[in-house]
């Protein structure tokens, strides 16, 4: 069990120190898909829905989740975000939801884009659901990060 980060030699879980890592640019982008019926989506792009319009306030729900993921995401580091934007595009049978985040410190921003996505993919489904019972949620994974030793990655 030494080898894992996150736990200590008996086993126990603690926060992996990160004070003595270099400061660097870091990014990270992640993505996941709402899926819905196609007159689910048109009403969505048209703000036509029972609780109003969802896009801008799943974009503030994704900003805010990202600020939050250190008080919900056991071990993860409080970081300074530097910059946030959660965009949308329109699919025939549902909504791509991307999430990047920016920061300058001594730890990756991964697990701010991965809940950003979550928190506006769920928005999402709370804004529907009085006309889409059925909508999921699907595919939130990271896309790519930059930044720090380990080095930058994409998926391609």
């Amino acid at each position: 069990m030494s080898e894992l980060t996150h736990m200590r030699a008996d086993g126990s879980a603690h926060m992996v120190d990160v004070t003595e890592k270099p400061e660097s640019t870091r990014t990270a982008v992640a993505e996941g898909i709402v899926r819905t019926r196609a007159d689910v989506v048109a009403r969505i792009f048209e703000a036509d829905l029972p609780k109003g319009d969802a896009l801008p306030v799943a974009r503030i729900a994704g900003i805010m989740g990202a600020k939050k993921t250190p008080e919900i995401i056991p071990l993860c580091h409080p970081l300074p975000l530097g910059g946030i934007s959660v965009d949308f595009e329109r699919l025939a049978d549902g909504i791509r939801i991307e999430a990047a985040v920016k920061t300058r410190g001594t730890t990756g921003v991964e697990m701010e884009a991965l809940t950003a996505v979550s928190c506006a993919a769920l928005t999402i489904i709370d804004m529907i659901k009085a006309v889409d019972k059925l909508a999921v949620i699907e595919g939130v994974r990271v896309l790519g990060k930059s930044g720090g030793t380990s080095g930058d990655w994409s998926v391609s």
